[in-house]
């Protein structure tokens, strides 16, 4: 990144400040399934048969000219049939049935190999709450292979998953509203940034939650039912954005995508740039946050702490920002590169560092702090910018989002032009 005319360039902080463009990375090769050798179907021959005796090579070799007399009272032995295995939509229905009456134990098939082990009992189970799938995986209870799972896990094909019993948190609903479903599309058509046939990317409103939780009715996950293709498969979430975030959100349309995608993310090989507006100016201008960050709080109140290296639950977070403008020294445009992916990175990181983003509820702990008249008291941050290789071509898509209502009041209050330069673009990708 460029220095600041103060000379402090905190983007260099610890790490080679050299400048990484977007790259690509060589994904692992997948795992080569074991093979099972087949059973030889050869006849047994006259020895493996029993028919040689003690008497010698006399009453062997009549024993083998009787034999073909006695082929035709012989029962030929029966060939084993392989099990008729169930339809995936059996399968689903005979593990909800059993959902709520104890101790089960699910095989991961190969068309949900690499996915999250939450993400994995939510397609299975999508009458459960995320919230309460998120419990049952953090307190242990749910078992990979026999060994203690963890969220961010990834399955592979025919590893069994054992889950304890569980309890409805929510019910099904029992039939889909077509006038419903035509509202819903239409609605996602009118945030629509890019589509093709395999991607997805929206503008997802502020207060809009990505997923379903406990007294959320209405969520992206939800209206993706209305995109239902013709085998009953719904677009599927790549990644997600705090419900008060407004911005890009990218969607897959096939399972070959939502692989695909989920691995760019992995890889970090997918550029976000959020823009968000924060209370005071950070002294340097160009820096570099990192920390680690650990959930804590009830599961309907919880917050990101920072926290020491080696803490339960404690992972990993980096994040570089730039200051493209400020407003008298009261507040600051900020351009924010997160290289991981954690739960309110962004929001912990500029409290951490005394400038936190205003209208955040949870982070926001400056006492006696006056928003300026006209400026409304939501979060300001938004997901402005997204490049992500298309899952087939391997091009790039780039897809930027406006600014949301309440955002493009306070920039055109403050006098903020969004034509300006955007330093963040230099920071490193890692």
């Amino acid at each position: 990144m460029r220095k600041s005319g103060s000379g402090q360039n905190g983007a260099r902080g610890g790490r080679s400040g050299a400048r990484q463009g977007f790259r690509s990375r060589e994904d692992k090769p997948a795992r080569k399934a074991s093979s099972t050798k087949a059973p030889s179907t050869k006849a047994p021959s006259a020895k493996q048969g029993g028919l040689k005796s003690a008497a010698g090579k006399t009453r062997a070799a009549s024993a083998l000219r009787e034999k073909p007399a006695a082929r035709p009272n012989q029962a030929k032995p029966a060939t084993a049939e392989a099990p008729r295995q169930p339809t995936r939509a059996q399968a689903k229905a005979a593990a909800q049935e059993v959902l709520a009456t104890g101790v089960q134990t699910l095989v991961v098939e190969p068309d949900e190999a690499d996915m999250r082990v939450d993400r994995f009992l939510v397609a299975r189970f999508p009458q459960l709450a995320f919230t309460h799938i998120q419990r049952i995986v953090r307190k242990g209870e749910l078992r990979i292979d026999g060994k203690r799972a963890q969220p961010n896990d990834r399955l592979a094909a025919g590893q069994k998953v054992r889950i304890p019993p569980l309890k409805l948190d929510q019910q099904r609903p029992i039939s889909r509203n077509a006038a419903k479903d035509q509202d819903d599309r239409e609605f996602l058509k009118s945030i629509t940034l890019y589509e093709d046939k395999d991607v997805l990317i929206i503008n997802k409103p502020m207060g809009l939650a990505v997923q379903g939780g406990s007294g959320t009715k209405r969520h992206v996950d939800g209206l993706l039912e209305a995109l239902k293709d013709d085998e009953g498969q719904k677009p599927r979430l790549v990644h997600r954005l705090d419900k008060d975030t407004a911005g890009c959100l990218v969607i897959a349309k096939t399972r070959f995508a939502a692989s695909t995608m989920a691995k760019s993310f992995r890889a970090r090989t997918t550029r976000k740039i959020y823009w968000a507006l924060v209370a005071g100016v950070p002294r340097v201008r160009q820096g570099r946050v990192s920390t680690y960050l650990a959930k804590e709080g009830d599961e309907g109140d919880s917050r990101m702490r920072v926290a020491q290296h080696g803490d339960e639950g404690a992972s990993h977070a980096l994040t570089y920002y730039a200051v493209v403008d400020t407003a008298a020294q009261k507040l600051a445009w900020l351009s924010l590169k997160p290289v991981t992916g954690r739960t309110h990175q962004l929001r912990a990181h500029a409290a951490h560092i005394g400038h936190p983003i205003v209208g955040d509820p949870k982070y926001f702990d400056i006492e006696n702090w006056e928003l300026p008249g006209g400026i409304q008291n939501k979060l300001h941050l938004l997901a402005r910018r997204i490049v992500i290789a298309h899952p087939r071509t391997g091009k790039p898509i780039d897809v930027t989002a406006p600014l949301p209502p309440h955002m493009q009041q306070s920039f055109n209050l403050l006098g903020l032009d969004t034509s300006r330069y955007d330093p963040i673009v230099e920071a490193p990708e890692e």
